[in-house]
C-alpha cells in the first residue's frame, strides 16, 4: 500500500511522544502530523488536522484514552484509533474496543508491528496484539451468564449461519477477498453478507464486529451453512 498514512500521537509522557515521532518518522509512507499530551488535546488536534489514525494512550489526564476515542468516533468517524498502551488487562481491552478503537497494541510493539497495524486499520481491518487477545477472550468468558441464555437461538440478533461464518473470519483478521476465497464465493457476495451482518449487530466497522464476535462466542469456530 503506497498511501501515505497521517498519524496523530496522543500520550501524556513527553519522552514517549518524542520516541514514537522518531520511530514513525522512519517508516515508509507514514507521516506524524501532530502530538497531544492528553485526550482533550488529541480531540482538538484531530479535528484540526484530520489524521488517518490516532495512536492513543489510555491513561492520560483531563480526558483518558477511552473517552477520547469515544468522542473521536462520534465526531470523526473516518479517523481510526489504535490504542498503544502499557495496559493489557481485561477491562482496558474491552473498554477501548467498545469505545470504538480499531486496534489495540502494547508499548512492547516494534516499529514494524505498529506500521502493520496502521496499514490494517486504514484498510478497514481490526488489529489486536496477540499478546492481549487472551485478555479479551477471558473477559468475555467470565461475564455472568443470563438466566434465559439457554433458551436463546444459537445465533443472536437474527444472524444466519453464513453470516456467523463470515463474522468468525472477520474476527480471524481475514480481508473480504480472503473470506471470498475461503468460502468459494465472490467478493461481492461477501460484501453483501457483511452489510446485512453489520446492520443486524449495529456495528459501524470491523473493529466493532470483532468485539461482537468475541462477546457472543463467534470468534473462534466458523459455522458452516
Amino acid at each position: 500500500m503506497n498511501q501515505r498514512i497521517r498519524v496523530l500521537i496522543a500520550d501524556d509522557q513527553r519522552v514517549v511522544r518524542e520516541g514514537l515521532t522518531l520511530v514513525l518518522g522512519l517508516l515508509p509512507n507514514v507521516e506524524v502530523v501532530g502530538a497531544a499530551a492528553d485526550g482533550s488535546e488529541a480531540i482538538s488536534l484531530a479535528e484540526h488536522l484530520q489524521p488517518d489514525v490516532v495512536l492513543m494512550d489510555l491513561r492520560m489526564p483531563h480526558c483518558d484514552g477511552v473517552e477520547a476515542t469515544r468522542i473521536l468516533q462520534s465526531r470523526l468517524p473516518g479517523t481510526k484509533v489504535v490504542i498503544l498502551t502499557t495496559y493489557a488487562d481485561d477491562r482496558s481491552v474491552i473498554d477501548a474496543l467498545q469505545a470504538g478503537a480499531h486496534g489495540y497494541l502494547t508499548k512492547d510493539a516494534s516499529g514494524e508491528e505498529i506500521s502493520q497495524a496502521l496499514r490494517q486499520v486504514v484498510a478497514e481491518h481490526a488489529t489486536i496484539d496477540p499478546a492481549v487477545q487472551h485478555h479479551l477472550v477471558r473477559a468475555i468468558a467470565t461475564q455472568p451468564r443470563r438466566l434465559d441464555e439457554p433458551h436463546r437461538s444459537r445465533f443472536p440478533d437474527g444472524i444466519t449461519p453464513r453470516e456467523a461464518q463470515v463474522l468468525s473470519l472477520i474476527a480471524a483478521g481475514l480481508s473480504n477477498s480472503e473470506i471470498a476465497a475461503r468460502l468459494f464465493v465472490s467478493e461481492g457476495t461477501v460484501k453483501s453478507h457483511i452489510n446485512h451482518l453489520f446492520a443486524k449487530i449495529d456495528a459501524r466497522d470491523r473493529a466493532q464486529a470483532v468485539t461482537y464476535a468475541y462477546q457472543h462466542g463467534l470468534a473462534s469456530t466458523p459455522q458452516e451453512e
